[in-house]
């Protein structure tokens, strides 16, 4: 069964994410077309980036880092839920993406952003990131804003009605290309066998 893992970007102390997380996780498992799971990178042990080889060369000496990549490279798929910092995506999300490679390749990747704007300058900036990991980025994106989604500016998650079906139709076009990525990767690995 194809396994698509949603990563909470955000490690802030009372962040919103967590429960706009929980939220995508829920949705997500009502469906029976593939098995979801959550990754919260506030649980990973990953320091900022102290490997001597380029993470393209995937020769990963730190154990942090090669089980990162045995928990990226399990899975088909990913979600990633990010707040918007400073017209950016945090940080810690770009440590968690950069510090391994091929682990993302021929994979797809579906987005949850949220912000005074709907997070919408976090995903503009994230875009390259994932296309330089050769992540391909499905279009529907669910864009959640601090003023209409959240009760009192972030202190409870109320996404509108509308979101849901966004939701959905990012998690079916997600699950469409990760399942033609799948045969991308197998004809990828088998070549190189």
């Amino acid at each position: 069964m194809t396994k698509i893992a949603i990563i909470l970007g955000s490690t802030r102390t009372g962040r919103a994410g967590a429960g706009v997380a929980d939220w995508v996780l829920e949705q997500a498992r009502q469906r029976a077309d593939a098995e979801y799971e959550l990754i919260d990178l506030a649980e990973v042990d990953l320091p900022q980036i102290d490997e001597p080889i380029p993470p393209a060369a995937g020769r990963y000496t730190q154990p942090y880092t090669q089980q990162w990549a045995q928990t990226v490279g399990a899975y088909d798929g990913y979600v990633i839920v990010t707040p918007e910092y400073n017209h950016s995506f945090p940080g810690v999300l770009k440590n968690a993406l950069d510090r391994v490679y091929a682990e993302w390749n021929n994979k797809a990747v579906g987005l949850v952003s949220y912000g005074v704007d709907g997070g919408v300058r976090a995903v503009e900036a994230l875009r390259p990131v994932l296309s330089a990991l050769q992540l391909a980025g499905v279009s529907p994106q669910v864009a959640l804003n601090m003023r209409t989604d959240f009760a009192d500016f972030g202190a409870s998650f109320t996404p509108g009605e509308h979101q849901f079906s966004v939701l959905t139709a990012m998690l079916d076009r997600l699950l469409s290309w990760s399942t033609a990525l799948a045969e991308v990767r197998y004809a990828t690995s088998a070549t190189a066998s």
